[in-house]
């Protein structure tokens, strides 16, 4: 079923810029259309729909870095018929507006998101380690806890890991469903230049309960076709030309 689920990915990446019904996406799969969303829901961990609104965010994140195109051509050529619309979603999945995006991303003047004020000691704790087997970051890792599969807009708590730190602690998390979303980039090669390979570590949902402490161990790895875009903007992300202006940012 990956297969077809690679399919269906690769259908997205290729038409972001066209109307694609869930029926184009299972008719790349050649599968129905019941099954499909299934099987995908399966595989990614998320619906189809959110996984190609995810790829064109992802998209628009890069034109604005790294055009000159505006934000209203910019949305027309994700997608999305309404700039209003488009803006909404960005400033969501982002955190910040579009015209905000493409200024801290050229000038490299953010950072990781604020932390929450001082947590609820009833909320719940998620600590862990991130395991580095085979896989060199670049610099930093940013782990994140939120509401949903994709790593978009504010994360509840999250936590920055050092070359030196594996352990990672997400304090003041509220009684639910979430998902701990680990990122970074590859520094293993140094001729990757800026186009350096994204890692990522993922995990099932976790369910947290109050004043509970919750232990994980995630592995780093390379991300795959299968993975969803990370959206929320960070600097070594983000900025542009991003590995030669990892220290500044």
């Amino acid at each position: 079923m990956q297969d077809a689920v690679h399919r269906a990915i690769e259908t997205m990446w290729n038409h972001y810029t066209e109307p694609v019904s869930l029926s184009d996406l299972a008719d790349a799969a050649l599968l129905s259309r019941f099954y499909f969303s299934r099987v995908f829901r399966q595989v990614t961990g998320t619906s189809p729909g959110r996984f190609l609104s995810a790829i064109r965010l992802h998209q628009a994140k890069w034109m604005l870095r790294d055009s000159e195109l505006g934000v209203t051509d910019i949305s027309y050529q994700v997608g999305y018929n309404s700039p209003g619309s488009f803006t909404s979603r960005f400033t969501r999945s982002v955190g910040l507006a579009p015209t905000r995006y493409r200024d801290h991303a050229r000038l490299r003047n953010f950072g990781p998101p604020p932390q929450a004020p001082t947590p609820d000691p009833r909320c719940g704790t998620v600590v862990g380690t991130v395991h580095r087997s085979g896989v060199v970051p670049l610099r930093n890792v940013y782990v994140g806890a939120f509401g949903s599969p994709i790593a978009e807009g504010q994360p509840v708590s999250w936590d920055v890991l050092g070359p030196e730190r594996p352990r990672f602690q997400l304090h003041g998390l509220p009684e639910g469903a979430w998902y701990i979303r680990v990122a970074g980039l590859d520094g293993s090669d140094p001729e990757y230049g800026a186009q350096r390979p994204m890692l990522i570590g993922t995990c099932p949902s976790i369910t947290v309960r109050s004043e509970e402490v919750i232990e994980l161990d995630i592995t780093l790895r390379h991300s795959s076709v299968f993975d969803l875009p990370v959206l929320f903007a960070l600097p070594e992300f983000d900025c542009r030309n991003r590995a030669l202006m990892a220290d500044a940012c």
